[in-house]
């Protein structure tokens, strides 16, 4: 099955953002296009909130990142260095259980520690990324030795997560696209340790298929779908490229419903599955989650209202979300997501 072409220019916009790295990073622009059709939509489906979060979409420099420890390179001066410059432990008093398995620092200036080089033979010590990716990781609560498929897994920030919190008994990383698939293979390469590349397995196989190439082979599964990623979309260079995006954004809710159906097969009875994604768009989100409840009767939504309770004094979360579902909205001082997570159980 080819992809759809809405996914092609999805990956088309992942290579641009490859390319940049190397270039150099242009200063930001707001896409006019784009942000005509969040105001109308967000608008709509967020009230006011829209206010707040276009403050921060808008606005690059009130953006933070947070920065996830490797324990697998752990630096007692990079720790201390965090402390210095005003950084703490995300998770030390919200979730104390995780004290030592994932340590994502942040600070509440915004701004950007500085990123490590890829160096072959040498793992880095840290990983920078959006705070709010990492709780579909936390939703998913791995265990030592379960058998578990990160779907769309480039590039490999929840992945590289996931490995800090436990050692799967087997580790399925995939990634269908190639140059995205190549992106993954370095993330693993730079951050995980020779002695454990044998419980992983990263693929390039389409998503879709996956269910019929591997029926309830899994524990758990995290669906971190391909999305209209907001924060990317709203600063697109190429304005014709913008027009088609929004155009060929409708289909895609149609696309990550055939995801879930193809993780629903490949999951084992009394698995559970974390849907993901980081756009504030209700089709993608609640409509995508509310469809594979109504149509299939072995899915089950599981209650993350105290994970949603723990987290709220650092995110900002959406009231109208379901007991099974958080939604970060991005705003000053918590410039987190956006972020949608959905967990579900297969009976």
């Amino acid at each position: 099955m080819g992809l759809p072409r809405c996914l092609l220019v999805l990956r088309g916009a992942a290579r641009g953002q490859l390319e940049n790295k190397s270039k150099g990073k242009p200063r930001k622009q707001i896409c006019q296009v784009v942000l005509d059709h969040f105001e109308k939509q967000y608008t709509k489906e967020l009230g006011d909130a829209w206010i707040r979060i276009r403050d921060v979409f808008t606005s690059p420099l009130f953006w933070q990142y947070g920065v996830l420890l490797n324990k697998f390179s752990y630096s007692s001066e990079l720790e201390n260095n965090l402390h210095l410059k005003g950084y703490y432990n995300l998770f030390q008093e919200t979730l104390p259980h995780l004290k030592g398995l994932l340590k994502c620092y942040i600070s509440r200036i915004p701004g950007r520690f500085p990123a490590q080089k890829h160096q072959i033979g040498k793992l880095k010590e840290y990983y920078l990324l959006n705070a709010a990716s990492l709780l579909p990781v936390l939703a998913l609560d791995i265990k030592d030795g379960e058998e578990v498929l990160d779907m769309c897994a480039a590039p490999g920030g929840k992945s590289i997560a996931m490995l800090q919190c436990a050692y799967p008994g087997h580790f399925h990383c995939n990634e269908y696209d190639i140059l995205r698939s190549r992106w993954l293979k370095q993330t693993v390469e730079s951050f995980i340790p020779e002695s454990l590349l044998n419980i992983i397995t990263v693929s390039e196989l389409d998503g879709r298929q996956i269910g019929e190439l591997h029926p309830e082979s899994y524990d758990k599964i995290l669906v971190d779908a391909p999305c209209s990623n907001d924060r990317n979309w709203l600063f697109s260079s190429d304005v014709q490229q913008a027009r088609l995006r929004l155009i060929q954004r409708k289909v895609l809710s149609a696309v990550q419903i055939q995801l879930l159906r193809s993780a629903i097969k490949a999951l084992r009875p009394g698995g559970t599955l974390v849907y993901s994604t980081c756009t504030l768009s209700k089709a993608e989100n609640s409509d995508v989650t509310t469809q594979i409840l109504n149509s299939c009767s072995n899915i089950l939504p599981v209650d993350i209202r105290e994970m949603a309770s723990a987290i709220s004094h650092e995110f900002a979360l959406a009231s109208s979300a379901q007991q099974y579902e958080l939604l970060v909205l991005p705003e000053r001082g918590k410039a987190w997501g956006p972020m949608y997570i959905a967990k579900l159980k297969k009976t």
